[in-house]
C-alpha cells in the first residue's frame, strides 16, 4: 500500500528537478494529447455521420438519377432512357412493393431565387406533399404544402429556415412571392430549421436543407419544360417499415430498374444505413492509424521516463543506503521509486488531457470539423497514462530495491 508520505517524497524528488521532469513528461503529454484529439474527431464524426444518416432516414432507399457523362454508355442512355428516371418508375417501385411506407418522387435543383431586392442561390425541391412526413419537415410557421396545392397546380411554397433568412431577413415572408425564372411563387409556409450543413458521407454529396425551398411536384411539372437528356427527377425515395428487410429490398429495387432501364446504370441506388456502416468502416481504420501514433508518442515517453528514472538511481544511491539502514525494506525502496515514475506520468497525462480538449476546439474552429470529447477518452488516457509509469517505472524501482545497502553506503 503507497502511503500519503511515499507520495509526497515522490512528489518532492520530481520537484527538486522541475526542467528535468517536464521535459521527460512531453512524450506522455503529446501521446494523451493525440489520443484525446483522434478520439474528439473520431467522435464528432461518428455523430455527425448519425445526424447525415439520419436526416436522410435511416429506414429509406435512395435512387438517384446517374447519367453517363460520356461515350457510347451516354449515347445508350439517351437513346434507350432519353427521360432517365421518371415519375413512372416511382409508380413501379411503389405497384410491386407492398411494403413501402411512400415512395416519393422528387426533382431538386440549385437555382437563382429573386424576392424584392433580394437575390440568392438556394435548392428548389419539387414533391408531393408526402415529403414533409418523410423527412418529418416541421412547420415553423405558416402551414406545409398539401393535396390541394398538388391537385392544383398551385403556385405555392415552403421555404427553409436559412432561405427565410437570406430572402427576407428583415420581415415575415408569409403571403409574399418569390420569383423562380419566370415564375413567380406565395410562401404559405416556413419550415424549422434542420440540422443540416451540407458536406458529404462515403462520397455522396449532403445539400444544406435549410437553404430548401419546397413547391409542389405538379406545379413543377406544369411550369417546366423537357429537355432532351435531362432526368424527368433527381432522386426517388423509399420509405420502409421494416430496417431489417432494407438490403433485401434494395436488391429488388435494382432488378426493377434494370428492367425498366433495359440494363442501362443512369441512376444510382443508395441505402443510408449501409452507408453508415461504411462511415464506421472507415472511421475504424483512421481510430486505428491515429491510435498507433499516439502509441508510438506514449513508447517514447515511456522510455524518457525509465531513462530518467534509471538515471535518478543512480544519482541517490547513497540516499538509497541510508534508506536501508535505517529499516525501509526492499518494497519500500521499489514503492518508492514507481511512485516517482507513476507520479511522473500521471503529471503528463493530465496535462496532455487539458492539451488534446484545447487541440480538439483548435481543430473544430479552425478546421471547421464537428469534434466532440468524450469522458470514455479522458478516462483511457489517464489509465494509459498511470500504466505507462507503472510498466516503465518497474525496472528502475527494482533495480533500486535491489541494490546493496553496503555497498550504497560506500557510494559517493
Amino acid at each position: 500500500m503507497i502511503t500519503y508520505e511515499q507520495i509526497r517524497s515522490a512528489w518532492d524528488g520530481l520537484t527538486s528537478h522541475k526542467l528535468r521532469s517536464t521535459l521527460t513528461t512531453l512524450g506522455v503529454i503529446f501521446g494523451v494529447a493525440a489520443v484525446i484529439a483522434m478520439a474528439s474527431i473520431g467522435e464528432g464524426a461518428q455523430r455527425e455521420a448519425l445526424k447525415q444518416i439520419e436526416l436522410m432516414g435511416a429506414t429509406n432507399i435512395l435512387i438517384d438519377e446517374k447519367r453517363p457523362e460520356e461515350g457510347e454508355q451516354k449515347i445508350a442512355s439517351l437513346d434507350k432512357n432519353p427521360h432517365g428516371l421518371t415519375v413512372k418508375d416511382a409508380n413501379a417501385v411503389r405497384e410491386i412493393i407492398k411494403d413501402a411506407v411512400l415512395v416519393v418522387p422528387m426533382n431538386i435543383m440549385e437555382v437563382e431565387v429573386t424576392a424584392g431586392s433580394n437575390k440568392a442561390k438556394l435548392n428548389i425541391v419539387a414533391a408531393s406533399p408526402d415529403l414533409f412526413d418523410l423527412y418529418n419537415l416541421r412547420i415553423k410557421s405558416g402551414r406545409r404544402l398539401n393535396k390541394s396545392d398538388e391537385d392544383n397546380y398551385k403556385k405555392v411554397c415552403a421555404v427553409g429556415a436559412a432561405a427565410q433568412k437570406e430572402l427576407f431577413p428583415l420581415s415575415d415572408p408569409l403571403g409574399k412571392q418569390i420569383r423562380i425564372a419566370h415564375h413567380i411563387l406565395t410562401v404559405v409556409g416556413v419550415v424549422s430549421r434542420r440540422v443540416s450543413g451540407g458536406g458529404e458521407i462515403e462520397g455522396v454529396e449532403l445539400r444544406d436543407e435549410n437553404r430548401d425551398i419546397y413547391i409542389p411536384f405538379t406545379t413543377f411539372q406544369k411550369g417546366s419544360s423537357s429537355v432532351n437528356g435531362e432526368s424527368e427527377l433527381t432522386r426517388i425515395t423509399v420509405q420502409l417499415s421494416d430496417p431489417s428487410q432494407l438490403m433485401n429490398y434494395s436488391r429488388v429495387i435494382r432488378k426493377i430498374m434494370q428492367r425498366r432501364h433495359h440494363g442501362i446504370e443512369d441512376y444510382n441506388i443508395l441505402v443510408p444505413e449501409e452507408l453508415l456502416r461504411q462511415h464506421q468502416a472507415t472511421q475504424r481504420i483512421f481510430n486505428i492509424v491515429m491510435g498507433t501514433i499516439a502509441s508510438i508518442s506514449l513508447l517514447v515517453g515511456g522510455i524518457g521516463i525509465m531513462n530518467i528514472m534509471l538515471a535518478s538511481v543512480l544519482e541517490r544511491t547513497r540516499e538509497i543506503g541510508i534508506r536501508r539502514a535505517v529499516g525501509a525494506t526492499q518494497t519500500d525502496i521499489a514503492r518508492q521509486f514507481l511512485t516517482e515514475a507513476v507520479l511522473l506520468s500521471l503529471s503528463g497525462g493530465i496535462i496532455g488531457v487539458f492539451a488534446g480538449v484545447l487541440l480538439a476546439s483548435s481543430i473544430s474552429i479552425y478546421a471547421d470539423w464537428e469534434t466532440a470529447v468524450s469522458w470514455w477518452a479522458i478516462a483511457v488516457s489517464l489509465g494509459v497514462s498511470v500504466t505507462v509509469g507503472i510498466v516503465f517505472g518497474w525496472l528502475p524501482a527494482r533495480r533500486a530495491a535491489k541494490m546493496d545497502p553496503i555497498t550504497a553506503l560506500r557510494s559517493d
